[in-house]
């Protein structure tokens, strides 16, 4: 008997999934089983903002993947997104949605709490692979904000604005800092925007890497010189990379130790 009373229920519960109206339908999502709410899914008057309540939600099992299945209901961009947060969907649906994504909305995974380790890498990637044709706007708040992996790649396109911005990124590691003054892309104009940064100009490595361009204009070895030991400036002097006029500054700066 107690048996027939569930299937009843549980049928009545059924059956109000596939013919509740909107209104209905905000407390149908909140069925505790799985098989009610994958027949909400089939309701014709389930709408985004059902889907929205319905992703709140953690213990959905299949949930994610079914409406991800669901042609009608993947359309709204925002389940997208909700889908690619949701712990509880496949990470082969997350990678398949995440290049959909808006890049600011890829930021935003980034800095969420508690996203998953694939979920972090696939919205760098996919920011990183947005990034040739962004404005310059947004590559400026990209620098500001970007995760180290995102800022690594500003830095390497070199622009000088976006450089100076990187520079102020907290998640900016001094290595990559180091690589970039080492690049092609370290241009006289990037290597004085560097030299002239308050966080990073006392840095030893960061002023040896500047010290070892080419490119750099004379002045940084005139401020940078006089506190270098004899040692560093013997390594410089045999650097290949330097020009015969940094070079002479190397050898007067010697001379004065």
């Amino acid at each position: 008997m107690k048996c027939t009373v569930i299937d009843q229920n549980l049928s009545q519960r059924l059956r109000a999934a596939l013919t509740a109206d909107k209104d209905q339908l905000f407390t149908v999502v909140q069925d505790a089983s799985g098989d009610v709410l994958l027949a909400v899914l089939r309701n014709p008057a389930l709408d985004e903002q059902h889907l929205l309540t319905l992703l709140k939600r953690r213990g959905l099992d299949e949930i994610p993947a079914a409406i991800y299945n669901n042609k009608r209901l993947l359309e709204s961009y925002k389940v997208k997104f909700e889908l690619v947060r949701h712990p509880e969907t496949p990470s082969h649906i997350v990678l398949t949605l995440l290049p959909l994504l808006y890049i600011f909305d890829l930021l935003k995974l980034c800095q969420m709490p508690g996203i998953i380790a694939d979920v972090h890498l696939g919205a760098e990637r996919n920011i990183i692979r947005l990034l040739p044709v962004q404005p310059l706007g947004n590559k400026l708040t990209l620098a500001r904000r970007g995760s180290a992996a995102v800022v690594e790649a500003l830095l390497r396109e070199g622009v000088p604005s976006v450089v100076e911005a990187c520079l102020d990124n907290p998640y900016l590691k001094e290595g990559s800092l180091y690589q970039f003054l080492s690049s092609a892309q370290a241009t006289a104009e990037n290597v004085s925007i560097v030299a002239r940064s308050s966080r990073w100009k006392g840095r030893p490595n960061i002023r040896l890497a500047i010290l070892k361009n080419p490119r750099t204009p004379a002045i940084w070895f005139t401020m940078f010189l006089p506190g270098l030991p004899a040692v560093t400036l013997r390594y410089l002097l045999a650097s290949p990379r330097l020009t015969f006029a940094q070079k002479e500054l190397v050898r007067q700066a010697s001379h004065h130790k």
